[in-house]
């Protein structure tokens, strides 16, 4: 199996699950370090998705890619470089290769704004509004003209967050209230629930997947307020005692640099409907109480207050 972005914040998860399972490996990982376990059979190339030319033979004699590899944010031409051109040209290169399954991580952020209440895949229009949204939706084009599988998770916490709960701590510290009791509900999936499922989709056979795309997240939505307690229990940030109102809440965070939009997600449904992949491949995820508590420790020293200041 290979697997691209061995180095990035899912794909860690993702190598040690693929670990765990005793694969043989081909990894990539461009700007990271990539920890194995130094199994025998795992291999580390060199290759970059902004120089097509490396990715050459990177596929050869393998049965699965698991693509895992993106930029988000930064230039423009990067986004382009990596998430449209380069995942267009790796997936040429596994046909080239002959490999059978391609797996691709995306993300539901290429939905762009919006309420989403259980949506299903094929019930959506992509609509991105940013740069890293727009290009890797152009990725998953590449990946489903060939005939491989989607994957799009929505938020990932876990070991190595620094999108979800390190903002909800700097997010929490700068509010001194609820905003409509944070009532919304939204998708979330743990890092090693992820891996396991995109692990397991690389390797099922292909009756098994009954569609090219997946939502990837816990069967059940969760209540901001849920996730947000949680996150400012390990931050040590007290709950506020008080509710504010969305324009209140803004002018707030404008002050302290943050946007209207970080506010938006946060009183919005992101419900995505996340069963078909989990019942395709006859695996349960736990639950976010249950898989936010085994990343405690991990957690409380990456949410301390140095740790993220606004």
């Amino acid at each position: 199996m290979v697997i691209t972005g061995a180095g990035g914040f899912v794909g860690r998860h993702v190598l040690r699950e693929a670990e765990r399972r005793g694969l043989t490996l081909r990894l990539t990982a461009h700007r990271s370090q990539v920890r194995t376990s130094g199994a025998p059979g795992t291999t580390i190339v060199p290759a970059d998705l902004t120089d097509p030319g490396s990715l050459h033979g990177l596929c050869d004699g393998a049965d699965a890619l698991l693509h895992c590899a993106s930029q988000i944010g930064g230039p423009e031409a990067l986004c382009e470089a990596v998430n449209a051109r380069g995942t267009a040209a790796l997936v040429a290169e596994a046909r080239r290769a002959g490999v059978g399954r391609i797996v691709h991580l995306s993300t539901a952020a290429v939905y762009g704004r919006g309420t989403f209440l259980q949506a299903r895949p094929q019930d959506l229009d992509r609509a991105p509004v940013s740069v890293t949204s727009r290009t890797r939706a152009a990725g998953e084009d590449a990946v489903l003209a060939a005939g491989g599988t989607v994957v799009r998770p929505h938020l990932v916490y876990g070991e190595g967050d620094t999108r979800v709960g390190p903002p909800l701590a700097r997010l929490l510290r700068a509010l001194p209230g609820t905003v409509e009791g944070w009532r919304a509900r939204v998708s979330l999936v743990a890092a090693e629930d992820l891996a396991r499922a995109l692990v397991a989709a690389a390797l099922a056979p292909r009756e098994r997947l009954t569609a090219p795309v997946y939502h990837a997240c816990h069967p059940e939505p969760v209540p901001w307020h849920t996730v947000l307690r949680a996150v400012g229990d390990l931050a040590s940030v007290p709950w506020p005692e008080r509710d504010l109102t969305l324009d209140e809440a803004a002018e707030r965070l404008r002050a302290r640099g943050g946007s209207r939009h970080d506010l938006d997600m946060l009183v919005t449904d992101h419900w995505f409907d996340g069963e078909p992949l989990w019942a395709d491949l006859d695996c349960a995820p736990g639950a976010f109480g249950e898989r936010f508590a085994q990343y405690e420790s991990w957690y409380r020293q990456a949410l301390a207050p140095a740790a993220t200041a606004v």
